[in-house]
């Protein structure tokens, strides 16, 4: 008589299960090839699912992509959902990149400006002049036009200055859920070099307030 263990009797899935499996599975392909975060909203919109469901769903996917076995991750960045690679491998991922061609880069002044106004935010031209030491009107304009910045009204005072602050996109670049988790000028000092490949990047003295209104 075999001692082998009878084996365990595998339920028949049901189609409640098997539509879940099956737009789960959807949802990730859709996030996966959507540059953009997608709030809960636009999914709901798009593939016609009850908001509860697309929020069962998501809180699923972001579980099953934080285990150890997972090199990429879906996470809450600016508001939506994103799929990006984990941060532990972010460093050997942009080594790589670096070999499959040029970095698209920022010149260093434009780095300086945008660190002054990622830490100072809401803050006017000549309040970044003022920290910066140096002319920057075209240096903002090419941060404008990378949408990694905009306007924020002006200040109430004489000749009312435009206000700047980081955009929806800035986040997106940095991957951040919002400016809470912005990180320390030292790590933004490092995230900067390694874009650029530099070894002696200056950025400005931190602020006083390192939190961002």
């Amino acid at each position: 008589m075999s001692d082998s263990p009878l084996p365990i009797p595998v339920e028949p899935e049901t189609e409640a299960q098997r539509q879940r499996r099956e737009r789960r599975a959807l949802l990730e392909a859709v996030i996966y090839v959507t540059d953009e975060p997608l709030t809960v909203d636009q999914l709901a919109d798009g593939l016609e699912w009850p908001k509860a469901e697309i929020e069962s769903l998501l809180a699923e996917l972001v579980a099953d992509s934080r285990q150890d076995s997972r090199g990429v991750e879906i996470r809450a960045v600016a508001g939506g959902f994103r799929m990006s690679t984990k941060p532990e491998h972010h460093d050997a991922v942009r080594r790589f990149v670096k070999t499959l061609k040029p970095p698209l880069k920022l010149s260093l002044p434009a780095l300086e400006t945008l660190a002054v106004i990622a830490y100072k935010q809401p803050v006017t031209l000549p309040e970044i002049l003022a920290i910066r030491g140096v002319s920057g009107p075209g240096v903002v304009k090419t941060l404008l036009e990378r949408k990694l910045i905009t306007t924020a009204g002006r200040k109430q005072v004489i000749g009312r200055p435009i206000l700047y602050k980081t955009s929806r996109e800035f986040l997106v670049q940095f991957g951040l859920s919002d400016l809470s988790e912005l990180p320390s000028l030292k790590e933004f000092e490092e995230l900067s070099r390694a874009a650029l490949g530099e070894d002696d990047l200056l950025l400005p003295p931190a602020p006083d307030a390192a939190t961002p209104a």
